[in-house]
């Protein structure tokens, strides 16, 4: 999903759809990414977390990617990003542990951040194989999550690095956050799964 190149393309396209307006601002209101964000903000919105929650995450979302595209075009195409209220999480692989360490350090920049969990990984070499296995596990991923009646997968964001699968978001209860568990270690070349996934309060 995240960490090649035609992935840093998307990520620059949708950077450019909800965040144009701030490069070269430090920080926006959620009034001005709903504006400049109305599909993704729509998209969100849909969650269980709430519209307020959506727009705070989103304009959080925005704001790191700001600061990770103007420190590094490379960095940015590197780091995975998900937040959840307030929560940060990032994943992706970098060359060195610096760039490990700004990564973080980029992420409590943003207004609003409660808390930033660091799942970078540090690589001197990735294959193209290694790469491109990656990117078929998070798909396989997302698409079973989509095809799940017993989950709702717009709650959840997923990234594979090495072989290791991130799970972000809510889970509507502990029997749906299993399933959603089980499909990813049941994906061939899946190593290991990793959850920082909430539960939804009744």
């Amino acid at each position: 999903m995240l960490g090649d190149r035609s992935n840093l393309m998307g990520r620059v396209a949708t950077f450019g759809v909800i965040g144009l307006a701030m490069l070269g601002l430090a920080a926006c209101s959620p009034a001005g990414i709903a504006v400049g964000a109305g599909a993704s903000l729509l998209t969100a919105s849909q969650t269980d977390k709430g519209i307020r929650s959506a727009t705070t995450d989103l304009r959080i979302r925005t704001e790191i990617n700001h600061y990770l595209f103007q420190k590094d075009i490379d960095l940015f195409g590197a780091v995975g990003l998900a937040v959840e209220r307030g929560r940060v999480l990032l994943t992706g692989a970098v060359q060195n542990p610096e760039n490990r360490i700004e990564a973080t350090r980029l992420a409590w920049q943003a207004n609003g951040v409660r808390e930033v969990i660091n799942e970078i990984q540090v690589r001197d070499t990735a294959s193209l194989i290694d790469r491109a296995r990656d990117i078929v596990i998070n798909k396989r991923l997302q698409g079973a999550l989509l095809l799940d009646k017993d989950v709702k997968s717009i709650n959840y964001s997923t990234d594979t690095v090495n072989g290791i699968v991130y799970l972000f978001g809510l889970a509507r209860g502990q029997s749906e956050l299993d399933r959603v568990i089980n499909h990813a270690r049941n994906i061939e070349y899946v190593a290991k799964v990793v959850s920082y996934v909430s539960l939804l309060k009744p």
